[in-house]
């Protein structure tokens, strides 16, 4: 399959990320989003990170230029008609997620792959929305998406070689690396990832010790670049809340029960840097 023109679904953190990688590897994109606001707030972070870029020497200022212009926003689905793959990056709740792919299977031609970068929803139960469940795969990218170099690749038992093969090039020509998963709560990356971020709250909750401390620790024991509540605040308190409960929902093991200090900041409307408050003030 040829792959020229790329829908992505959503232009908050994680749309426009996957906007911009595949707009600087040459893609034409179309970006949408059911707000004017939402869609200018995307493209200005387009903008931004590519400046950096471009400041950086990481590219030139001929892929600079080219990236914006392939570029395109609307806020219409029927829009995505002849894109060659769909991208959704919604919001992490699974209502939202089968009325998107409801009203994208009747909006794209037919032959049309649709991916979704859910961090935990099945994609079986995504899938069984559409009439092409074997055109539909998880496609799940790391946060910040131009930094993040992997890219998990999840397959239900319905999705096509063909679909596969066709998304785990497209990663390739991205510069990044595929991983490949199979339909799981949680995939790999968050059945590991967020269960021990969730620890790492129930030790703040707890007072075993400070959050600067639980981070510091983290970071020079591990090597990690950012420690488990700083890494919270960026992935939003929110969408680490809704998979630890997906998490605990699908495998109903008291281990994936989400902290209450989790369940108390989301609550409080305490979600992490795009709040400007969660375990740190920003």
């Amino acid at each position: 399959m040829t792959v020229n023109t790329i829908g992505v679904i959503g232009a908050g953190q994680m749309g426009s990320g996957i906007a911009q990688v595949f707009a600087m590897a040459g893609f034409k994109v179309i970006m949408q989003d059911v707000k004017d606001e939402f869609v200018a707030k995307g493209l200005s972070v387009i903008k931004n990170s590519l400046a950096k870029f471009l400041e950086k020497q990481k590219i030139s200022q001929e892929i600079h230029n080219a990236a914006l212009a392939n570029i395109k926003t609307t806020l219409n689905l029927k829009d995505m008609a002849d894109c060659d793959i769909i991208i959704e990056a919604a919001p992490e709740d699974i209502n939202l997620k089968l009325e998107v792919f409801k009203k994208l299977d009747e909006a794209v031609k037919k032959d049309a792959i649709l991916a979704t970068n859910t961090s935990s929803i099945s994609i079986a139960k995504i899938a069984g929305v559409t009439r092409r469940p074997d055109k539909v795969i998880g496609m799940h990218f790391m946060n910040p998406v131009p930094v993040m170099q992997c890219v998990e690749i999840i397959r239900s038992s319905k999705t096509s070689e063909a679909t596969y093969d066709c998304v785990k090039e497209l990663v390739k020509k991205l510069g990044k690396t595929a991983v490949t998963a199979s339909d799981s709560p949680g995939f790999i990356m968050n059945r590991i990832l967020i269960p021990m971020i969730n620890e790492a709250i129930s030790a703040l909750h707890e007072n075993v010790a400070t959050a600067e401390d639980i981070d510091t620790g983290c970071k020079l024991s591990f090597n990690w670049p950012m420690g488990p509540l700083a890494l919270a605040d960026l992935i939003g308190l929110d969408t680490c809340l809704a998979i630890q409960r997906v998490l605990y929902k699908e495998f109903k093991d008291e281990k994936y029960k989400p902290c209450a200090m989790l369940e108390e900041c989301v609550n409080k409307g305490w979600l992490g840097r795009k709040t400007k408050r969660g375990f740190y003030l920003y």
